[in-house]
Parts: C-alpha cells; structure tokens; sequence
C-alpha cells in the first residue's frame, strides 16, 4: 500500500522548509538568543540573495555579448528573478534586527557617523536594491516577448501578455534595443549595488577595517554562485522526466568553462586582497586578515573555503569530461556553494563573536538557510510554473533577442 501512497509535491516540500525555517527563527530570535537568530539572517539574506542576483546576470550578460548557445540557461536563470521581490521584503524584514546585525551601532567610529549610521545605511540600501530589481524586472518583461512570441504561449499569463503585446502597434527592433539597454543597465547596476551592499553589510561589521577591493569582490563571487545555481538547476530540470527541458552537452561544457572562469576570478581577488594587505604591513588592515585567517577557530574555516571554493574546483574542472557531466557539476556546484556560505560566515563571524575559543556556527545557521532555500525554491516553481513554455521541448540553442 505504501507504493501508491502518493508523493509529496516539491511545492508542499519547499513551503515544509521555509515554515520550518522560518518558525525556528521566530522563536530563537524571541526566547533563546536574539542576536544569533539575526545574524544567522543576515548571512541568509546576503547569500541567497546573491544568487539569485548572480543568476539573473547570466541572462543579461549572454544577451548583452548575443551569446547564440546560452538560450535554455539563459530562461532558467531569468526564474530567479521572481525571488527579487521577496528579497527586498527580507532586507526591510532586517530593520527589526539592526541593533545585532551592526556592532558598531554603540561604537566610536571615529568619524564614519555620516555614513554608518541605521537610517541612512538602510536608506541607501533600499534604494540601491530597488534599482537593480527594477531593471531586472523590466529586463526580463522585455525578453519574455520574444520567448513566448518564439515558442508560443503555454500558460494563461504568457497569452494574457502575449495578447496584449501583439495587440499593440509597436517597433520590434526598437523593443529589442530597449531590452538590450536594460541588459547593460543591469550588469552596471549590479556591480554598483553589490559593491554598496557588500560595504554597508559585510565589510561595516568591522567598521575600522576597509579594503577599495571588497566591492568588486563582493559581486565577483556573486556571480559564481548564481553560475552555480543555474547550472544546478537546469542539471536537475535536464535530468528530469517530468518536462521536456534538455540542454546539450556543448552547452553543459560552455557554462561549465564559466563557471571554472569564475572559480580562477574569484581566487584571483581573494588572493590580491590579500596580498596587498600582506605586503603593506599596516596593523589597522593585517589585524582582519590575521583574526579571519591565521587565529583559532578561524583559522580552519578559512582553509576550507579555499580549498572547496577554488583547489578542489579547479583540479577537477580541468577536465572537460566533468563539465559535460551533469550530475558531476551538480555535486561541484553545491559544494563551492556551501563554501561562500561559508565564506560569508567566515567575513561575518570574528565581528560578531570575538575572542571565541570554538567556532560558533551550529543548528540555528543552517536551519535559517534551510527557510531561505525554501523560499527561494518556492519562488523559482512558481515562476516556472506560471511559465510552462520555458521548460517545453524546443530548448534550442537559440539567439532569443537580436537587434538588427
């Protein structure tokens, strides 16, 4: 009988991981330990956030450069856009938790009251964000015209705008133009506002410490996570029954040698940030380097995320068999993942807890990320589910926009 008791749906599953995320946040954050809830948040916020961004660029940047192999990924990756307006809702959620998400709220901060204090900081943020998931949006409503014009409406909001498109008396190559200027304008503000987010809510923890690098290295390894998560993604809609989503192996190989450019990228600014600070000598940069890298607990944390983050990616993805490999790319994507996860925790934790003898990341960091994966899958099904065409059969390697 328990053979035809039927299976849980990912949806059902997905709302099960956030509500249970969610509920353990809530009660750690009112009757256990307040600030660890909150910062557990923030990291949450910051990494699935990222991917979702980094996701979304892939998409811009392939029709920015008209790269003609990307058109199944580059759809996939626009699904992540649905989690945009979730993750603004979760950074003004933050607010309620500024007093232990930004140690220097009570601090001397010599002179950077101008710029770190809550109200401005938040400001800023706020509007920054609203911009780059503004163009996003916009973006990716521009290119839905010319996917569902492609392969034809599925579902009743592809015809609802489909109609309405076609309804309308209105240049082609002149919407095609606009959506190539929303493709730039979305990779410059992604670089813009992740380099801001990255300073006010990352690098401020430690509001003595600066480096001009951190911005550019913040939306760096963006980037390769949400490569990760797309190739992640189409790997398991590819190796699904289900649908009739393929992508061909050139195109694994092709995403998989980005990917493996991005892993050499990342490792590159983590090494020149580094090593300047290295070189230079100066107590008030080497103290953060030193803390976050040479003391205990530290220390080991710091290793692991090098070694999963770029060693380990890079001996293997040397090998052009495992980036035609789908389950293979699945598993190395998942681990450099968990190691920016890592990472995050690694840049954020000596700020929150210093003079620590062990490594203070247990049950309550991971069962808040395991409430923000959920809701970040909740967002990419349904948009998936609202969009059916986009998982069709007729995935081809395609130039979807071309501007003549």
């Amino acid at each position: 009988m328990s053979e035809n008791r039927p299976q849980p749906s990912l949806m059902k599953i997905f709302t099960g991981l956030f509500i249970a995320g969610a509920l353990i946040f809530i009660a750690v954050a009112i009757i256990g330990d307040p600030a660890r809830a909150w910062q557990a948040y923030l990291l949450n916020f910051l990494f699935f956030s990222a991917i979702a961004q980094g996701a979304v660029l892939f998409s811009a940047l392939m029709h920015t450069v008209k790269a003609r192999w990307s058109g199944p990924l580059a759809d996939i990756g626009e699904a992540f856009a649905a989690f945009f307006p979730v993750s603004l809702v979760l950074f003004l959620i933050l607010f309620l938790g500024r007093q232990y998400v930004f140690p220097w709220m009570h601090a001397d901060l010599h002179g950077k009251e101008v710029w770190l204090n809550v109200p401005f900081l938040f400001g800023r943020d706020f509007i920054g964000l609203c911009l780059l998931y503004g163009i996003g949006i916009v973006f990716l409503y521009h290119r839905l015209y010319f996917t569902l014009k492609e392969r034809g409406a599925s579902g009743p909001l592809g015809r609802r705008l489909l109609k309405r498109w076609e309804g309308k008396a209105f240049d082609e190559r002149k919407f095609a133009a606009r959506t190539t200027t929303f493709a730039i304008l979305y990779l410059l503000a992604f670089a813009l506002v992740l380099s801001l987010i990255g300073y006010d809510l990352v690098m401020a923890a430690d509001p003595h410490w600066y480096s001009t690098l951190f911005g550019a290295y913040s939306f760096i390894k963006a980037v390769y996570i949400g490569f990760g998560a797309l190739i992640v993604l189409s790997a398991r809609l590819h190796l699904s029954e289900k649908n009739d989503y393929r992508v061909a192996e050139n195109q694994f190989h092709d995403i998989g040698k980005l990917f493996f450019a991005f892993c050499l990228v990342w490792a590159d600014f983590f090494y020149a940030q580094f090593v300047v600070i290295w070189y230079g000598n100066i107590p008030e940069e080497t103290s953060y380097i030193i803390e976050r890298t040479m003391a205990t607990p530290w220390n080991a944390l710091a290793w692991t995320v090098f070694i999963g983050c770029f060693v380990a990616p890079f001996i293997i993805l040397i090998n052009r068999r495992i980036k035609t490999n789908p389950q293979a790319m699945t598993v190395i994507c998942l681990a450099v993942m968990l190691g920016i996860w890592l990472e995050h925790y690694l840049l954020l934790g000596p700020a929150f807890h210093p003079h620590v003898h062990h490594l203070p990341l247990g049950w309550v960091e991971v069962a808040v990320g395991v409430g923000f994966f959920g809701l970040l899958a909740i967002a990419v099904t349904r948009y998936l589910k609202t969009f059916p065409e986009l998982l069709a059969a007729g995935a081809e390697n395609r130039l979807t926009v071309e501007a003549h």
